[in-house]
């Protein structure tokens, strides 16, 4: 593990090849699994906040199940969760030409909400276990996520360059410096081995 400010790294945060492949995926991390997405305490108040201004981007089923569950619902860990339609797809995505896509997101990116998605959602596939002195940051293998791996070997990006912007978001820029010199560092050893 890697000290990087209060988070410890796992090396494949450095390693690990990854880009998001939409055209090959769909978005599939936003249908596939057992639960919703991760969400943190402070996170809760903001979707509290911005429900009502994202109700014109999401889907009847979408809303339904948020009216239903409400906003977000512990999963079988007691942990924060966004709630899932019919168990399956999460009530926030909407649908575009056969793709997921957050609808969080689409509100955002169209000027509605000032809130981009889950930081969950936008640090994937790191995963991240908080502890009262630091966080954990590992890199989580989905078989869904097979074809970012691929792309990500082809363009040559760690995971942690292509979430440059989402660690910035939750570590900060000072972070993200330190992490590119940490991975130059490994690169070096790596070409002296």
């Amino acid at each position: 593990m890697i000290a990087i400010g209060s988070t410890l790294c796992s090396e494949e945060v450095f390693a690990h090849a990854f880009v998001c492949d939409l055209g090959k995926c769909q978005g599939a991390c936003c249908v596939e699994g057992d639960a919703g997405a991760p969400l943190r305490e402070e996170e809760l108040l903001v979707l509290d906040r911005i429900r009502p201004a994202l109700e014109p981007f999401l889907r009847p089923e979408g809303l339904a199940a948020l009216a239903e569950q409400g906003n977000y619902v512990r999963d079988s860990d007691g942990e924060w969760v966004t709630p899932l339609v019919a168990g399956k797809e999460c009530a926030y995505v909407v649908f575009k030409g056969g793709t997921s896509f957050c609808g969080i997101e689409t509100a955002h990116r169209a000027g509605v909400v000032d809130w981009p998605k889950p930081l969950s959602c936008h640090l994937y596939p790191i995963r991240v276990t908080s502890y009262k002195a630091y966080d954990a940051l590992n890199v989580d293998h989905w078989k869904v996520c097979e074809p970012a791996c691929s792309l990500g070997k082809a363009l040559n990006v760690p995971v942690f360059r292509f979430l440059k912007n989402s660690l910035i978001r939750a570590y900060g820029t000072e972070w993200y410096e330190e992490a590119e010199q940490v991975h130059e560092a490994l690169e070096q050893e790596r070409s002296r081995a």
